[in-house]
């Protein structure tokens, strides 16, 4: 059991979860996060707290932000801003298909070593393709007056960079909470009867939705012990043949012999199936 509390770089983009030690910073306050390349200055989204969890693993903050932190943070945000708008207009010039998503700049990194290394700016990019940047890197350099390194991302990385809406409505699992892209398959979305249109079940990165892993283990528990639509079937209402399943409610909707009418029960009232499964049964 220890304490955690949660900061964001950027407005609406990725938490981070540290420990603040002796530290209780409210939330709005700009602390001091442990990056390689030294503290670097992020916004307490949330307030540190009591948690259950072990808490020894998670880096500790350097302290609260100050001035010269302050001033510090404002000019590396100026030049990344200026860096992206040289990068864009330079790819433009060499008819490159690169797009630019961010731009990471440090003032003095760590060389291998311990000393100075200089200044250095990291351009991230997305392209249909490989692309030969190396005149690119070369102007860059020019331009910028530092060492300039170029990232080509994924589809997926690239939406975790710049993040955005999804189509609840929410911010994007990537760009918030997510850790790591775990494979998703299509068999994941028949499995829940959602439409296999791309467009309804495809991410802002183009690929499929991270969420449909989420509840699909649920969905592979209820159909390993469920009835089958079209199985016969007793429940608390009598006996009837399976039409339809509903995961979220954890219930069968059976067709009732009596009348015909429909009822849902909960999966754990539907006895066993009385018979074999009627394979050209339609509901």
């Amino acid at each position: 059991m220890g304490m955690l509390c949660a900061v964001s770089f950027n407005r609406y983009g990725r938490l981070y979860y540290l420990d603040p030690g002796d530290l209780r910073p409210a939330v709005g306050d700009r602390v001091l996060v442990p990056t390689d390349d030294g503290p670097e200055v992020a916004e307490c989204v949330w307030a540190a707290q009591w948690v259950s969890d072990d808490t020894s693993g998670f880096p500790r903050l350097a302290g609260l932000a100050g001035e010269q932190d302050l001033r510090r943070d404002e000019a590396l945000r100026r030049r990344k801003a200026e860096a992206k708008v040289a990068a864009k207009r330079l790819i433009r010039e060499h008819g490159l298909p690169m797009k630019v998503v961010a731009v990471d700049h440090v003032f003095e990194s760590v060389g291998p070593n311990g000393g100075n290394g200089g200044a250095r700016t990291t351009i991230y990019f997305t392209a249909p393709h490989r692309v030969d940047f190396r005149s690119l890197v070369r102007d860059l350099g020019a331009t910028l007056h530092c060492r300039v390194e170029l990232r080509q991302l994924s589809a997926r990385d690239s939406a975790r960079v710049q993040g955005g809406i999804g189509p609840c409505g929410r911010d994007l699992c990537c760009a918030t909470f997510l850790t790591d892209f775990e494979p998703v398959t299509i068999r994941m979305a028949k499995d829940q009867d959602l439409p296999l249109n791309p467009l309804r079940i495809s991410g802002a990165c183009g690929r499929l939705m991270c969420c449909l892993k989420y509840e699909h283990p649920l969905y592979q528990n209820f159909q390993a012990s469920a009835p089958a639509v079209g199985t016969r079937v007793s429940t608390p209402e009598g006996d009837g043949r399976v039409v339809g399943h509903s995961v979220p409610r954890d219930s069968v909707t059976v067709r009732l012999d009596a009348d015909g009418s429909r009822c849902s029960c909960s999966r754990a009232s539907v006895c066993a199936p009385r018979q074999a499964h009627d394979a050209h049964y339609t509901p």
